[in-house]
């Protein structure tokens, strides 16, 4: 199946969110760069959260049409390995 456009912006997104993250946490940035790094980066998180949100919207709707399952909330400590 083909990735969707939206699909593509959250892992360009992500992928830029990373660098970003990087790219400060190596401490040669300037206080003016700092911030226009920290502005971008609350610009991608916030479109990656996007993403997120709808593809978890689409989730639901696809359960509902089943109408057999409910999305149930993640349980981490659920994990028994």
């Amino acid at each position: 199946m083909p990735k969707k456009r939206n699909d593509i912006d959250f892992e360009k997104a992500l992928e830029e969110l990373e660098a970003l993250i990087v790219k400060m946490e190596q401490g040669n940035l300037s206080l003016e760069e700092s911030l226009r790094y920290f502005e971008r980066g609350i610009a991608l998180t916030k479109t990656c959260q996007k993403a997120l949100s709808e593809a978890e919207q689409k989730v639901q709707i696809l359960l509902e049409k089943d109408g057999k399952q409910k999305l149930q909330d993640f349980d981490s400590s659920d994990n028994s390995e």
